[in-house]
């Protein structure tokens, strides 16, 4: 593949979209339709999962919360596979899993289990194409058109994130409608992805052992990554309760969307400033930015939680695309290697907060202070980072790491 590399650093993002190849456009549009496709089902899976299987939301708790570690978690063995059959393979293999989940989903309202097998094939069929498809975007790319590259996948995602909710609500009363057409697009899609050339390999590439995922790690991004998603989680999935009667629904469904508009924006306009900040200056942004919206929900109103919001937005613009660049600047390992291992940290940030935040959350419900819960988290958006760093810097190897660290 060639790449044209943009003439300034300030160049437009139309004429840096106009640069990628048309494989890479294919890749950030099947990108698009993938999410735009999962989050128009995922924020009703609860609904779902009660309706059809009569299950506690306890127990559904359970159900998401295994799915989405497999769909998390399954990423380091998918580009362990990506890295011995090609990501072209990959990906169609997953477009495959995605059209057999969806069509799961049509046929679980007659079998209500096999809506559950059809959840978990889906986690898996992600597993298998977020690192692949994110692998095969940078594939033979320079240093210098990385950042761009990561920056237009993630952007890209984002706006499938923020429309997919909006898409699924249209089909919240007859949601057999909504899993016909998944079936649909994922049937075309998996036929768009036959015709996407299989990429050129290395023959000096060394495919490692799926016993050595893990070796080549970056430590420091993963770590700061899976602490990233342990805070961000915390806004994420325990503020629409928070919201709930001190706002209308319609305005919090909207400000979501919103926060993953920021991101699709945002990220592509300020990848090359991200990629040579250092990584510590970016880290104070980020994590500044998560505190400062996380104080801003003490308000409980309409302005507050839209200045929570873009604050994090902002702040997640930084964090979570530096966190990528510099866990691909510090491994030796293959992109979809990498994005995998940074896919595990997602996972186990957002496991964390599931587990330590709903505790927290319910004592300060409970005491009748859920304001008093923004600040515990804003708290840790200022104490733990540096924490972090110097836990790193006291255990790491005498090797002088990269320059910027």
């Amino acid at each position: 593949m060639t790449f044209t590399r943009r003439e300034t650093p300030g160049g437009s993002l139309l004429s840096g979209v106009r640069s990628f190849t048309g494989t890479q456009r294919a890749l950030l549009g099947s990108g698009f339709l993938v999410n735009l496709i999962s989050f128009s089902v995922y924020p009703y899976l609860a609904i779902l999962l009660r309706d059809r299987m009569s299950l506690s939301m306890g127990q559904v708790g359970v159900v998401l919360g295994l799915a989405t570690f497999v769909q998390f978690a399954g990423g380091v063995p998918g580009a362990a596979l990506a890295e011995r059959i090609g990501f072209q393979r990959c990906l169609l293999i997953s477009m495959v899993l995605q059209t057999l989940g969806s069509l799961g989903f049509v046929v679980g309202g007659a079998w209500p289990a096999v809506t559950i097998a059809a959840l978990f094939l889906r986690s898996a069929a992600t597993a298998l194409y977020s690192p692949s498809v994110r692998g095969y975007t940078v594939h033979g790319a320079s240093e210098t058109e990385r950042p761009r590259l990561v920056a237009a996948s993630y952007a890209t995602g984002n706006v499938g994130v923020a429309l997919g909710p909006v898409v699924g609500s249209l089909f919240i009363h007859e949601p057999g409608g909504m899993f016909v057409a998944a079936t649909v697009l994922h049937a075309l899609m998996t036929v768009g992805h036959v015709f996407l050339p299989r990429e050129s390999r290395d023959e000096h590439e060394v495919v490692e052992p799926l016993r050595q995922a893990l070796r080549g790690l970056a430590v420091l991004p993963f770590a700061v990554t899976a602490l990233t998603l342990y805070l961000h989680m915390h806004f994420y999935q325990y503020l629409s309760s928070y919201a709930e009667d001190r706002v209308p629904t319609v305005f919090y469904g909207a400000a979501m969307m919103g926060y993953s508009l920021v991101l699709a924006v945002l990220q592509p306009l300020i990848a090359d400033r991200v990629e040579q900040m250092r990584y510590t200056k970016a880290m104070a942004l980020g994590f500044g930015g998560l505190a400062v919206g996380m104080i801003a929900f003490t308000g409980g109103n309409e302005m507050a939680f839209a200045v929570g919001i873009l604050a994090i937005g902002a702040g997640n613009s930084v964090l979570l695309l530096k966190n990528v660049l510099e866990a691909l600047a510090r491994s030796k390992r293959s992109p979809a290697v990498v994005f995998s291992h940074q896919r595990l940290a997602e996972g186990i940030g957002a496991f964390l907060s599931g587990l330590v935040g709903g505790g927290l959350y319910y004592r300060f419900e409970t005491a009748g202070q859920l304001s008093g819960f923004w600040v515990a988290v804003a708290a840790q958006c200022v104490l733990i980072p540096p924490a972090l760093l110097l836990v790193h810097r006291r255990f790491r190897s005498p090797q002088r790491e990269r320059t910027g660290s």
